[in-house]
């Protein structure tokens, strides 16, 4: 089995990882056939669950890390962590 690919970015939008953001969130990892999990404070959820996301309950500076497992694994990571960059195509 491949070993996991690991990532992590800060949270940079003014109200955290919200519905909207989370839904952006997991409208990329979708898009992607990688298993992929989102871990913060001791909890670890589906990237491509909103519920899941949600449930992060991620405020702004939160370290999120990524992890992804599979053939696409590297480009999750990385369309992932540059959404999270451009504050998940939101702007207030």
């Amino acid at each position: 089995m491949a070993r996991p690919l690991k990532k992590s970015f800060i949270v940079v939008n003014e109200k955290g990882l919200h519905t909207r953001p989370c839904t952006e969130l997991v409208k990329c990892a979708s898009l992607f056939r990688s298993q992929i999990y989102l871990h913060y404070q001791g909890m670890t959820v589906n990237a491509k669950s909103v519920l899941g996301v949600l449930m992060l309950a991620a405020a702004k500076g939160a370290r999120i890390g990524v992890e992804a497992v599979g053939d696409d694994a590297h480009q999750a990571l990385e369309s992932i962590i540059t959404l999270a960059h451009n504050k998940f195509n939101i702007s207030y």
